[in-house]
Parts: structure tokens; C-alpha cells; sequence
């Protein structure tokens, strides 16, 4: 007589390795959030996690993958552009202000981190790649008024003013208000756009 598998029940021991986990990945997430990956240890996660670095590294084997899987946790929850009209320089701005002003810091540090760190360069490039894509939706109307090389010119024009690094330099660097930071990149642009 041929046996039949029972179907796989969650047990509570499977349950609380879950959760463990899970918590051991929200710990990374905050002390990453707080500072740079060299200023904190597997010691502080576990601590955190109210766990064992024994554990830690049997859910995750090392820090470095448990980093990754914390940076996949956090983009995969992370701010998305909201969709705006092509052309529309001010929703634009807000938009993707609106991503900078809950994750410009965090972006810049995991920029930072891109040297040290040769793991995140994937995800930093999908990130960039979402960027081009979005400047070239975003700002299409303008874009497509040119070519050749003053369309390549004019898109790199706008990468540049639209890029979380500007955003940095005139929120963190030089403590502009968001409007105030805003209305200079909105000149910017406008500037660039209007005058070829």
C-alpha cells in the first residue's frame, strides 16, 4: 500500500524560527539605518534581536548576507514615485522629493557604502537605472524637443539636477527648507529647458 505525504503544517518551532529571523532582519535594517555597516557588529544585531550571534549567522551565515537580505527587506517596502504628468516640472519635484525626504539619507549612505561594500552594486544599479527611467517619463515633453547631442545633454542636465546628491547638498549640506530646495531645482530645470 503506497503512503501518502501529509501536507506540510507550520510547527511551532518552524514559527518562532520565522519569527526570529525575522526580527534578526529588522535589527540589521535599524542599525543600518543609524550608521555605517563598519559601526556596528554581528554582537549588536544579535543583542538587538534579543538573540545569539550563533543564531544570526546559522539563519544568515555572515554579515554580509545578512545585509544584502536587509537591504533587499528595505527596497522592497521602500517609497515609490508617484506617477506624474510628462512635463510637469513641479510634480515632478515633488515626487521625487517625496522618496528623498523619507530615504535621501539612506540612499546616500548605501552610495557610500558602494566601495566598501562590491555586493550592493546590483541593487544600486537598479536603482540608477530607475532613475534614468523615470527622468526620461518624467521629463519626456522637454527631452523630446531636442536631438542628437543636445538631447543626450539635456537628459544627463536633468539626471544631475534631479539626482539624490543635489537633493543632499541643498537639504542637508546647506539646510534649505524643501520648498527653498525645490524651487532651485525647479530653476534649474527650467533653466536648462528653456534655454537651448
Amino acid at each position: 500500500m503506497k503512503k501518502t505525504k501529509r501536507p506540510y503544517v507550520m510547527t511551532a518551532r518552524t514559527a518562532k524560527a520565522a519569527a526570529t529571523k525575522a526580527r534578526i532582519r529588522a535589527s540589521a535594517v535599524q542599525l543600518y539605518c543609524e550608521r555605517p555597516i563598519e559601526d556596528f557588529t554581528l554582537e549588536q544585531i544579535a543583542e538587538r534581536a534579543e538573540t545569539t550571534v550563533q543564531t544570526v549567522l546559522r539563519a544568515f551565515a555572515s554579515k554580509d548576507k545578512l545585509i544584502m537580505a536587509a537591504l533587499e527587506e528595505m527596497a522592497a517596502r521602500g517609497v515609490s514615485l508617484k506617477p506624474t504628468p510628462p512635463g510637469d516640472v513641479a510634480a515632478a519635484l515633488r515626487a521625487i522629493y517625496d522618496v528623498y525626504e523619507t530615504s535621501g539619507d539612506l540612499i546616500v549612505q548605501r552610495l557610500n557604502d558602494e566601495q566598501r561594500r562590491p555586493g550592493l552594486k546590483a541593487t544600486l544599479e537598479q536603482g540608477r537605472e530607475g532613475h534614468r527611467v523615470w527622468v526620461k517619463t518624467a521629463f519626456a515633453q522637454q527631452i523630446e524637443r531636442h536631438n542628437g547631442g543636445a538631447r543626450a545633454q539635456l537628459f544627463n542636465m536633468l539626471l544631475v539636477a534631479t539626482d539624490v546628491y543635489v537633493w543632499k547638498l541643498l537639504r542637508r549640506d546647506r539646510n534649505l527648507s524643501r520648498p527653498a530646495a525645490e524651487a532651485v531645482v525647479s530653476r534649474m530645470i527650467t533653466s536648462v529647458t528653456n534655454g537651448e
